[in-house]
């Protein structure tokens, strides 16, 4: 499979961390076995000072962390597409060729999310585990959700699922991408056995967190569910949220149920409702559309 294997790659950032981006390209250039076509996409930025071989895009605005990889997606050829935040690297020259050959071997594998590490070896964030019940970071398994810095796929695959969520800006566009894998009849996959590398930071340092934590759970169920799970997955959520900060953060929670009344009012873009037999598929594998 060595050298045969064609694989693009999108790299975002908005340009205030030009350390990690660097390095991050960087851990990207240094994969083995495959050919890459990378571009660098600056969201309201337009990217300098990249690696020989790098290409870049500047977008005039900050168009948000889904629209700004469906850009790069143009740009780049490739059999695979890989998805990397601008402060998530990959340690391992063979990532990209053991993570295609991982989905080689099963075709079922329609996405592919790796483990994440803090470089530095802090203890890692429970939430970097896309499972509901979590077990071992180590531990391989399908999944209904990704964290979405460093992800591969097969680009046939990405096309058939109509790319990354625009409208939701940013926060829970690897749940949709996820649920549309799903759709085509495949899973997605969490590699723990394969690491990307990426600090431990909290998810509320963006000023709209809890805002658009709640506006795209809603916009999720609106534009994926049959219309009989849509009340079902949100009252869901809304009820893990409420034991989860009425005691003792309510600020957080009169954010974020603006953003419910956000999430209601307006129009959350295409509506692509998953098939009944995808449902099934995912309840049965343990993880009904309802939570």
């Amino acid at each position: 499979m060595a050298g045969d294997v064609t694989v693009g790659v999108v790299v975002l950032t908005q340009g205030t961390r030009p350390g990690d981006l660097d390095r991050g390209i960087r851990s990207v250039l240094a994969q083995q076995g495959v050919i890459l076509d990378v571009v660098c996409v600056g969201n309201g930025w337009q990217p300098t000072g990249l690696p020989v071989g790098v290409r870049s895009l500047g977008l005039p605005t900050n168009l948000g962390i889904p629209a700004g990889r469906n850009r790069g997606v143009s740009l780049v050829t490739g059999e695979y597409l890989f998805f990397l935040d601008d402060d998530a690297s990959i340690p391992d020259p063979h990532f990209l060729i053991e993570a295609i050959g991982k989905m080689r071997a099963d075709p079922k594998i329609g996405l592919l999310q790796p483990r994440v590490e803090d470089p530095a070896g802090i203890e890692s964030p429970r939430r970097w585990i896309p499972r509901i019940r979590k077990g071992e970071a180590t531990s391989p398994g399908r999944v209904f959700s990704v964290w979405e810095g460093a992800v591969l796929l097969p680009r046939s695959v990405f096309d058939a699922t109509g790319g990354w969520a625009e409208p939701f800006f940013y926060a829970h566009e690897g749940i949709e991408l996820a649920w549309r894998v799903w759709d085509l009849g495949l899973v997605a996959w969490y590699a723990g056995d394969l690491v990307a590398n990426h600090p431990v930071i909290l998810p509320t340092r963006h000023a709209d967190y809890y805002r658009l934590n709640a506006r795209n759970r809603v916009w999720l169920a609106r534009r994926n569910l049959p219309v009989p799970l849509v009340p079902l997955y949100v009252a869901s959520w809304t009820a893990i949220q409420v034991l989860r900060w009425a005691p003792n953060n309510r600020l957080a929670l009169r954010a974020w149920f603006g953003g419910w009344r956000e999430g209601w009012s307006r129009d959350p873009g295409q509506r692509r409702r998953l098939r009944a037999h995808t449902v099934w598929r995912m309840t049965w594998a343990g993880r009904p559309p309802i939570i």
